[in-house]
């Protein structure tokens, strides 16, 4: 079990180190690893987002006239993951959220998140 758990974090630092740095391609982690990130955000519509999310994952309309001022509020040191019903939506929200100085990365759309084992809610 400590053998897992020590690859589980080095997984992680390796994912945060190849992506981060201010790099536009960080690439999301396996939800194994998911405390590299502080917090999971989804940027669809509230809607969307009751019909089914990431467990835990926090709901910011990247479409809504105050996505601007709630990616200012998040505190810096993250690093964050962000997703959509499909990709589009979260690399808008990508590059809105490293243009303010944050770490993000982007999970695509929700095939993605499951694939990379994020389990789903509502």
């Amino acid at each position: 079990m400590r053998r897992r758990s020590t690859f589980i974090a080095a997984a992680a630092a390796a994912a945060l180190l190849v992506g981060g740095c201010g790099s536009a391609t960080e690439s999301p982690a396996p939800a194994a690893s998911s405390a590299a990130y502080a917090s999971i955000i989804d940027v669809r519509t509230p809607r969307e987002f009751a019909a089914g999310h990431v467990v835990g994952a926090q709901n910011i309309d990247v479409q809504s006239a105050g996505f601007g001022q709630a990616v200012a509020a998040l505190p810096k040191p993250g690093p964050y993951l962000v997703y959509c019903r499909s990709g589009n939506r979260s690399a808008q929200a990508a590059t809105t959220m490293r243009n303010a100085g944050l770490t993000v990365a982007d999970g695509g759309g929700l095939a993605d998140m499951e694939k990379l084992g994020y389990p789903f809610g509502r």
